[in-house]
């Protein structure tokens, strides 16, 4: 609703336009058109467009070849403006954007197209967050959205570093869970952001780690099966080795790690129980119930609380690996 996935789709298109009106006008840069990889965006899931082959119609719609769309929030534009922190360098790094290779391998970039400049441009407003509010008043950025399994799936520096300038405590995600966009987290954003994580709150379902910890199959329509509806203390107990391994994979970084547990009307005292238990064995500060989404924020009194003890703690916050190390 902020109009920023519309401004990243014309940016991103507009450098498939500039591609294919330089193979057009003689192709000076001597671009291979099979090794092309800068494909289409659009914000509408609609498999029957994701391969598809442009330029027919005659020799004025240019040259045929094969071609595809994704989703906008699949663009590197997408990543790009989630790790920018200012207009020049959200430039500079569109202009290192490789689209393809000349026919001797050499790597093609916006710039040698002369198409990052006006990309910036078309970005100049949609760099800015959006402040928005929840209903309760709690003010909160939305800006930004890569996916996490071909990015780094979390929301923009831009918008955590004017965060950290504002309020006391800000509670940023990263998407796809503890071993993606957390860890992609700690990798990529704090490098490029400078700043690191007080605390890190992993949120967990007894039902999840049941369907982690047994042999149900979910069927999207279907009602789910009785094992996870039903308490079933054997099934989450395997399934909660899952997240002493997301547990063990956060402390890593020296970070305090706080297990939210956010609770269903059929979880029982006794998996409630069961699941703190092991979630502090394994490591975590604490693992907290959570009922924000049928009580609001006093739901999650008891979360916040055990948060901002976590917080209290020294940091230890380390780098797994330098940036020059080899493969």
């Amino acid at each position: 609703f902020t109009g920023d996935f519309h401004a990243i789709g014309a940016a991103h298109n507009l450098l498939s336009a500039f591609v294919e009106n330089h193979l057009y006008h003689g192709n000076k840069l001597n671009i291979d058109p099979h090794s092309i990889t800068w494909r289409r965006v659009m914000d509408i899931s609609d498999r029957s467009i994701r391969e598809i082959i442009t330029g027919l119609g005659g020799k004025l719609n240019g040259y045929p070849r094969e071609s595809g769309f994704d989703i906008t929030v699949a663009s590197e534009v997408m990543a790009i403006m989630a790790l920018t922190t200012s207009l020049k360098d959200l430039r500079e790094r569109l202009s290192r954007i490789v689209i393809g290779t000349t026919f001797d391998g050499k790597a093609v970039t916006a710039e040698d197209l002369k198409c990052a400049g006006a990309m910036a441009v078309l970005l100049k407003d949609a760099i800015k967050p959006t402040l928005v509010q929840a209903l309760e008043n709690t003010p909160a950025f939305v800006h930004c959205g890569p996916f996490a399994n071909i990015a780094h799936g979390n929301s923009s520096i831009i918008s955590d570093q004017m965060g950290v300038k504002l309020a006391d405590y800000v509670v940023t995600e990263s998407g796809f869970g503890a071993d993606m966009g957390a860890e992609k987290f700690m990798d990529i954003k704090c490098r490029y952001s400078g700043i690191t994580p007080s605390c890190v709150v992993i949120v967990a379902t007894i039902r999840a780690l049941k369907m982690h910890g047994g042999t149900a199959k979910v069927v999207a329509g279907k009602p789910l099966p009785k094992e996870l509806v039903n308490e079933n203390l054997d099934w989450l107990r395997e399934g909660c080795k899952n997240l002493a391994k997301q547990i063990e994979n956060m402390k890593y970084f020296g970070v305090p790690v706080v297990v939210a547990v956010n609770a269903f009307a059929t979880d029982t005292k006794k998996e409630i129980d069961l699941c703190r238990k092991l979630a502090v064995e394994a490591g975590a500060e604490d693992a907290v119930t959570s009922t924000h989404w049928a009580d609001g924020g006093k739901g999650s009194t008891k979360l916040a609380e055990a948060v901002v003890k976590a917080c209290d703690k020294p940091s230890k916050f380390k780098f797994l690996y330098p940036l020059d190390a080899s493969i």
